[in-house]
């Protein structure tokens, strides 16, 4: 059936309208009857073939129309109508006009003698269909006589707006992507940071793969009946969104609390919203995903939209919720007395490292020695916190308590990257693990002093007689910062080669003020840099480094 020319055949249509409800007995089925008709003279044209947005007014009804022409043979249309935030009201109501009514072949001269033909055979009003809710509902009819159909929605909670997509020609094709006769998402597996989902592929993607494409939404409030409703619910939070989820992978500017991540494909937004996240993630067509980076023992809720990318118009599969797995709680390595832990800790994932010890003494001293990175530690005793810093370099911790207390060292990296570091504990009265240490760990160079084959360092300290051994390495200037931030300072100098040693010194001085040692290195090449370490080793033998320096000698002299 074809959308005919309507505008003569409505314009008397009109006027036979206005004419009966002047004439007409006052009963209250005509009053009804009338009040039907000035309704559809007040309503708005309702387009065919495309999709219409309609804001709704709080308690105000709104109508649209159009006509249908009188065929031969009974013609199907469709009618879609999508809630896009709360629920709605809407009805199709149609009025069918008496054999006697004009037709595309009335004339002008006869207008008046059909109208008073018209009025003889009084017009049938009805309603044909009622919806409320926030589902999309389309409705499909026939028609083979001349008919106004009317189309009356009306929000009851607040503001909103809808889309309604009618069309009388059903050869063309969809706006809207089919979906399969199981249109389910399935939960497939599920993990501590992971759920993974398959669905049936819709028709639309079978037959138009180029201009098809499927995308996710996950969030963890609640499921969307449909794309726009989706839209909707993230820009209520204070965000703009881009023009549709599909996104045609065009570039646009993000808002401040957008992430877009385009990887293998995929293309991913994250909203940060007041209830948490909202991703969307288009997938072309591939029916299975695995949702990654998740929370775990958080409940999401999923749904997934098929898109055509030419008219972004939408379906939405039936939505789904999984609740991600509990992660497992830290495995705990007990301590012993005197025995040193190396711990490496992951700082992409965050995980903590947790280390436990039963105390057999009053007293007892935790030792900490980074290696690498930063690291946060977090001592309890009996559930209870008793310690909590950042380290950096050596750290020690002294605690009291009573016999068999049980202490619980947590340990988490604080950057991005690896970071590592040796425990000990010990009864307080136990030789210590670690050198008593100077004031500072750093390596001072005399610049007046160097030459072009020499340098001179100095570096402090202790009462305590300890052995410093010096180790000098030839660097080039691209290798210095690396050389800085990835050293292990835990490690002593059998990681170093042989060549590298310069020298080994005792010292010590009971006046702190005089306890500092210097040392002139000759047979250095000109305008060439060095790294310098030093390490000084206390009665266990376990070396401490000192923090690294980077000398240039001169170029000329």
């Amino acid at each position: 059936m074809s959308w005919l020319r309507f505008y003569l055949p409505l314009h008397v249509l009109m006027a036979a309208c206005l004419c009966h409800s002047i004439k007409a007995p006052t009963t209250s089925s005509q009053q009804s009857f009338r009040t039907d008709l000035f309704n559809f003279y007040h309503s708005l044209i309702l387009a065919d073939g495309k999709e219409t947005t309609v804001h709704l007014m709080k308690d105000i009804p709104k109508r649209y129309y159009f006509v249908l022409e009188e065929s031969r043979v009974l013609s199907p249309f469709t009618i879609t109508v999508t809630p896009c935030d709360v629920p709605i009201e809407w009805s199709i109501l149609v009025h069918k006009a008496s054999a006697s009514l004009p037709g595309k072949e009335t004339q002008g001269d006869h207008d008046t003698q059909e109208v008073s033909k018209s009025q003889k055979a009084p017009s049938v009003v009805s309603t044909i269909f009622n919806y409320k809710g926030n589902s999309v509902e389309t409705y499909m009819g026939m028609s083979s006589h001349s008919a106004l159909y009317m189309l009356e929605f009306l929000s009851t909670e607040r503001d909103t707006h809808i889309t309604v997509y009618l069309t009388t020609d059903t050869t063309s094709g969809h706006l809207y992507p089919e979906l399969p006769m199981d249109p389910r998402i399935d939960v497939i597996g599920v993990g501590h940071t992971t759920v993974t989902l398959t669905w049936k592929h819709s028709p639309s993607v079978l037959q138009h793969r180029e201009s098809i494409q499927y995308c996710l939404l996950v969030n963890e409030k609640h499921n969307y009946k449909s794309l726009c409703a989706a839209e909707t619910a993230i820009r209520s939070s204070g965000m703009k969104l881009p023009p549709t989820l599909a996104l045609s992978l065009s570039p646009y500017l993000l808002e401040p609390q957008q992430v877009m991540i385009l990887s293998n494909s995929e293309l991913s937004i994250i909203n940060k919203v007041s209830s948490g996240e909202v991703r969307q993630i288009c997938m072309g067509t591939k029916n299975t995903y695995t949702v990654p980076n998740l929370s775990p023992s958080t409940q999401y809720y999923f749904d997934v939209f098929v898109v055509n990318l030419l008219t972004n118009a939408s379906a939405a599969y039936t939505g789904t919720f999984a609740r991600t797995l509990e992660e497992p709680e830290p495995k705990v390595t007990e301590l012993k007395d005197g025995k040193v832990i190396q711990v490496v800790l992951d700082g992409q994932k965050q995980k903590s490292y947790s280390l436990q010890y039963q105390a057999r003494y009053k007293k007892v001293q935790f030792s900490f020695q980074l290696c690498r990175g930063q690291v946060q530690v977090h001592i309890t005793r009996n559930g209870k916190t008793v310690a909590s810093e950042n380290i950096s370099g050596l750290k020690y911790f002294s605690l009291k308590g009573k016999l068999l207390d049980t202490y619980l060292v947590q340990l988490r990296s604080t950057e991005e990257s690896n970071s590592s570091v040796k425990v000990q504990v010990s009864p307080h009265f136990h030789k210590p693990l670690f050198p008593l240490l100077p004031e500072s760990l750093k390596i001072k160079s005399f610049s007046k002093l160097r030459t072009c084959n020499s340098v001179t360092i100095a570096w402090l300290g202790t009462q305590e007689k300890s052995k410093y051994c010096v180790y000098k390495r030839r660097i080039e200037e691209d290798q210095v910062w690396r050389e800085l931030q990835s050293a292990d300072r835990c490690s002593g100098p059998e990681s170093r080669h042989k060549s590298e040693k310069v020298l080994c010194k005792y010292f010590y001085d009971l006046n702190l003020q005089r306890a500092v040692t210097t040392e002139t290195i000759k047979g250095l090449d000109a305008g060439t840099l060095y790294l310098f370490d030093v390490y000084l080793f206390g009665p266990s033998s376990i070396p401490v480094r000192y923090h690294s320096k980077v000398v240039k000698t001169r170029k000329k002299c």
